[in-house]
């Protein structure tokens, strides 16, 4: 059994989801890995480093796509890309299923079997195949770089002789994986941190962390049963939007995080209470490429309101490609050595298997 990866597009996306450890790996289950000729060059990965552990190197990415059982990729193939693949493959990415409903349908009515990793259920046996977790983690750690980079004070207290610059303040809005992470880089460069989010759940989270919990006042359940934040009443974000007044007039910057699977991102700033803020603070939008947390949030775009930096994220994993790729890797390595059979020397869909039945689209 073949398993197949094409380069992706540098210009959109950096990563690959095959690194030569997880190649190794894949191979040591027992199956082949071809790759595309220069596949991960752009990372300063060379073909030899591929070719030394066995990985079988390609000319097309026409060869892949007719010799392999299984498909990986970081992200939904395109239309040239689908007319390639072979009818009755197993494909394997993050192929965001309700953006791409259009490139989905043709997948499956190629009979091809299309898993999208960020559908992966939350239990203890899929957490070596989260993706959201592995590069959430790495965009909450990026988004402070950034903000360091673009705040134009210190952000630890410092005591000179000429006197005492105060720490600045950060408030993270959304404590998941990228939130938390947030918090723990920037309470590790002095800043003063504090978080607030839906799930009164994270509050212990954001508190071992060394944060300061904002607490909105309500009596709902705001948490799934898969563990991810659902979208807040009317009363709740009238709440919520007053005491965000307070917090904005004090902070310096400000990380937006919140999203909610699914559906576009809430919007939680808006144009007035981004307004509140004082001349020189960053607002930083990792959820911009899905709508927004911030008004005045553009993807890809800074936005200056005020003398107030409205940054808005885009492709954030390319300012990251190795790591995020060497992370990606072992959760996809993960994952398709739960769906390969040793015993049958088969991909086996069980779709008694939790993982398998939830991250499987059957349909759009």
């Amino acid at each position: 059994m073949i398993v197949g990866s094409i380069k992706e597009n540098t210009t959109l996306e950096k990563r690959v989801s095959i690194t030569p450890e997880s190649a190794k790996n894949i191979i040591g289950l027992g199956l082949k890995v071809y790759v595309e000729k220069d596949y991960a060059t752009h990372l300063g990965i060379n073909d030899d480093e591929y070719l030394k552990i066995g990985v079988e190197i390609k000319n097309s990415p026409n060869e892949i796509m007719n010799l392999s059982n299984l498909i990986t990729k970081v992200n939904c193939p395109n239309d040239d890309e689908i007319k390639i693949l072979k009818d009755k493959t197993i494909l394997i990415g993050m192929l965001n299923p309700s953006k791409n409903k259009s490139q989905i349908e043709k997948i499956i009515n190629k009979k091809i079997k299309p898993f999208s990793l960020e559908l992966l259920p939350r239990i203890t046996r899929a957490q070596s195949m989260d993706v959201l977790s592995s590069q959430s983690n790495l965009a909450g750690y990026r988004a402070v770089v950034d903000c360091v980079a673009q705040f134009e004070k210190a952000v630890p207290m410092m005591m000179t002789a000429a006197g005492t610059v105060p720490a600045a303040k950060v408030l993270v809005i959304g404590a998941g994986v990228a939130g938390l992470q947030a918090i723990a880089t920037a309470k590790r460069l002095g800043a003063i941190v504090s978080a607030t989010d839906v799930r009164s759940a994270s509050k212990e989270q954001v508190e071992s962390l060394g944060g300061k919990f904002l607490t909105v006042e309500q009596s709902e359940d705001m948490e799934t049963a898969a563990g991810y934040a659902k979208e807040a009443s009317d009363d709740y974000k009238k709440k919520q939007a007053e005491m965000m007044k307070d917090a904005l007039k004090k902070n310096d910057i400000v990380i937006c995080t919140a999203l909610i699977p699914g559906k576009p991102a809430p919007r939680i700033l808006t144009e007035d209470l981004v307004k509140l803020m004082k001349p020189g603070s960053i607002v930083y939008d990792l959820a911009a490429e899905h709508g927004g947390n911030s008004a005045f949030s553009e993807a890809g775009k800074i936005n200056t309101i005020n003398d107030i930096k409205i940054i808005g994220v885009k492709s954030l994993m390319n300012s990251l490609p190795l790591t995020a790729s060497s992370l990606y890797a072992k959760n996809l390595f993960s994952f398709i050595r739960n769906l390969y059979s040793k015993s049958k020397k088969d991909f086996n869909i069980n779709l008694e298997d939790e993982i398998i039945e939830k991250s499987l689209i059957k349909e759009v």
